[in-house]
């Protein structure tokens, strides 16, 4: 069936597909729109990743600007929670970008399933449009947002549209079979790794601008970079899901709007229609797997900044660098060994991942020396190099392709919930038992989606 979507796709690109000179044309297409997705979402997490190491300054500034008051309501929130569960009062910038996080990523939970079941019915395309338009929009926002409630309702307008990525996970299975999916699975892993490693950097350089000018220059260059994105993509994205391949209604999507966003029916996949009931079970155990250890990863990612000031005494600058450490190894790990991950292999080479973040984490939280913190990191950045790509590739061959984009968007809103809780139960137990215990509970619990794994 695979194979067959494929070629259909191909088909798309030509009139005469039986020709040598046309199958030439065909993967010369093929290759074009996996390269179209790719920019795409680099000049996207460009934009999205710019401000992650400003929120200390923009918490700074709105804490002295803001006339709305829900800055000094949310403070009194985020304060009595921390001292709660006993985080020293330096970390508060990082616990509220934290927390910032979490409805970011609560609402793409909420979204990613309906814009994926939109684009099965209306093509990607459109869909992948109106999301890049909500995502500058929430920039331009951001841009003139003088108080603290314009600034948090444009978070809420970005996560609410960020649907690009889950429907970049639809467009590579549209376009590729069972021996390819992985390949095209990493290329996005790649585009992360590039955007996570650039982005960070760029920020820090406008948090660093001076007392006046990186705000509105910050918010531009974002806003900027999603312009040409959307230009970028109305000219050169051809659709991938041609007419005859769509559901026929929105009526099964958008009518059953609770389906899609009511957690026991995404754990269940009840919205995607026509699975065999083995075929469900296992694709059932699969976002169990990937639910679990993104709960976990992330949890201990967002903590990563509690670790290296607690330990190791770094500063923004010793973290930067940490984080371009971990993006260079990623991007070089998902572009040069992810991609030429063979047909068939990709749950050995997620198991090979899982093992991998066991021995990372309890490193990265018992090490007292650079070397070992690297060391762990260095597990870490490899064997998360492995799990999304390969996860998303097993998830991908299950379904039909009118059901794809459904399928996706509840295995990306399965993510970012994950991503959403994950963070504040993490940070619980950090400060509850320590750097050392927690990440030691943390690393062997990876033991658990490796042994959920062996059935899916």
């Amino acid at each position: 069936m695979c194979e067959e979507r494929n070629f259909h796709f191909l088909r798309v690109f030509v009139n005469s597909p039986t020709s040598v000179s046309t199958a030439a044309t065909a993967l010369k297409a093929f290759f074009k729109m996996q390269a179209v997705m790719f920019i795409s979402l680099v000049l996207d997490l460009l934009g999205f990743t710019v401000i992650l190491p400003l929120f200390p300054a923009l918490l700074d500034y709105y804490s002295k600007n803001d006339a709305s008051g829900l800055y000094a309501a949310s403070l009194t929130w985020v304060i009595t929670f921390q001292q709660w569960i006993g985080i020293p009062s330096r970390f508060h910038s990082v616990l509220f970008g934290g927390l910032l996080g979490s409805l970011f990523s609560f609402l793409q939970f909420l979204a990613s399933p309906i814009t994926g079941a939109m684009s099965d019915v209306y093509g990607r395309k459109p869909i992948f449009i109106c999301s890049l338009i909500g995502v500058a929009v929430s920039y331009g926002m951001w841009a003139v947002a003088s108080n603290f409630t314009l600034f948090v309702l444009a978070r809420i307008i970005g996560g609410t549209t960020k649907g690009n990525v889950s429907l970049a996970y639809s467009v590579m299975t549209d376009i590729s079979d069972e021996k390819s999916r992985a390949k095209g699975m990493a290329l996005i892993g790649v585009a992360f790794s590039v955007g996570f490693t650039i982005g960070p950097a760029v920020g820090a350089v406008f948090s660093r601008w001076g007392s006046t000018g990186w705000f509105a220059a910050s918010a531009v260059y974002a806003l900027s970079l999603a312009l040409c994105n959307i230009v970028y993509f109305y000219i050169f994205f051809k659709e991938t899901l041609p007419e005859t391949k769509r559901r026929t209604s929105v009526a099964s999507g958008l009518s059953q709007a609770w389906e899609l966003i009511n957690p026991k029916s995404l754990f269940s996949f009840s919205p995607v229609k026509g699975l065999e009931k083995e075929e469900r079970a296992k694709l059932i155990r699969l976002g169990h797997v990937y639910f679990i250890y993104l709960f976990l990863y992330s949890g201990l990612e967002f903590t990563l900044t509690f670790v290296t000031h607690h330990k190791h005494s770094y500063d923004s600058m010793a973290q930067g660098r940490m984080f371009s450490f971990l993006g260079v190894v990623m991007a070089l790990m998902q572009g040069g060994y992810v991609r030429r991950v063979k047909d068939g292999s990709e749950k050995s080479m997620a198991n090979k991942g899982l093992m991998m973040m066991i021995p990372a984490f309890i490193l990265i939280g018992a090490s007292e020396t650079n070397w070992g913190l690297y060391t762990g990191l260095t597990f870490y950045a490899l064997g998360s190099s492995m799990m999304v790509p390969c996860l998303t590739a097993l998830a991908s061959c299950h379904g039909s392709e009118s059901h794809k984009g459904t399928l996706l968007g509840i295995w990306r809103s399965l993510g970012a919930l994950a991503r959403a809780i994950g963070p504040v139960v993490t940070s619980i137990g950090f400060w509850s038992v320590g750097a050392e215990l927690c990440y030691i509970i943390g690393g062997l619990s990876m033991l658990i989606p490796l042994i959920m794994l062996q059935s899916c």
